[in-house]
This record gives C-alpha cells, structure tokens and sequence, in this order.
C-alpha cells in the first residue's frame, strides 16, 4: 500500500481541522477559585503540558490533537492568570458566602444535604459542589442558620432550611 498520498492528505485535513477548533469560551464570571479549585487548574495544566509533550511528531491526526490541547492550554492559562483566590478566613463565619459548605433541609421530604459553594472549573454538583454562579448558591449567599430560602428551579421552587454552615480551613 502507498501511505505517502494518504498520510499527506491527513495531516492537512488535520490542519485544517485544527484552524477550524476556535478558541475555548471563557466565563464573563469573575474567576473566584478556592485553594483546592486553584491546585485543580494547575495540574489540569501540567497534565496537559505533558500530554503535549508526549505527542508524536508524525503520528495520525497528531497536527489536529497538538492544536486541541494548545487550545485547552491557552484556556487554562487565562484561567489561571485570571483567578482570584478566596481564602476561607476572609468570609463571613455567620453568613453562605463562597467557599461555605452547608447543611441543608428540604422542607417537603426532611432530605438532608451538604453543599460546598466553589469557583465555576470547580463546580460538580454530584459530588456537592456547586458553582458561586448557580441559582443554589444565589439562593443561599447571606443566608444563616436556621433561615428558609427558596431555590428557584426549572423543576419548580423548593425550600431549603440552612440547618449547618462552616468553612474549610485549606
């Protein structure tokens, strides 16, 4: 087989594919990060950097997954260059601010959960973490213990009741 025409033709179909990538969309959030949120950015970059690093020079679509991760590096770079770090012992100890984990009660079914609110690239509401940007952390921000707040949801309204709050010392 005579791979030297088809080789040629993938990497400029490569090529063309990775002018065509854009660039990553970056949040017109603040970029508020907790320590842990800003330690996460910095080894996704340097895992990143070393995927980069171990790419072939002349592999299949080697051209179009340099240019994905240069972009997903760039992304991060801004990221990074643009967070502002929230530490712990300058919020509220009363008060939902960022970086607070909280105790809640859903008034209908006594459910109980803990949430932590944290930066947007930290944010991952299975695991209780959830972005200062979403209608959950908007609900609770100033709330205390004890108080009642309604999250607005697509789902229809719920009541919280603020049954614990605390904040991580990192």
């Amino acid at each position: 087989m005579y791979s030297g025409m088809s080789r040629a033709f993938v990497k400029e179909q490569d090529m063309e594919q990775a002018d065509e990538l854009g660039e990553l969309p970056l949040s017109a959030h603040p970029n508020y990060v907790t320590p842990r949120g800003l330690a996460l950015l910095r080894e996704r970059q340097a895992q990143a950097q070393r995927r980069l690093e171990g790419l072939g020079k002349d592999a299949f679509g080697v051209e179009l997954e340099r240019a994905r991760i240069e972009r997903e590096l760039r992304w991060l770079a801004a990221r990074i260059g643009g967070a502002l770090l929230v530490a712990a012992a300058t919020q509220p100890r009363d008060r939902v601010a960022f970086g607070a984990s909280v105790v809640l009660s859903n008034t209908d079914s006594s459910a109980v959960r803990t949430y932590r609110i944290v930066g947007e690239d930290e944010a991952d509401p299975e695991q209780g973490l959830v972005s200062w940007v979403s209608p959950l952390a908007k609900a609770l921000h100033g709330a205390k213990v004890g108080d009642l707040v309604s999250w607005k949801r697509p789902a229809g309204d719920q009541e919280l009741e603020v049954l614990k709050l605390s904040y991580a010392t990192e």
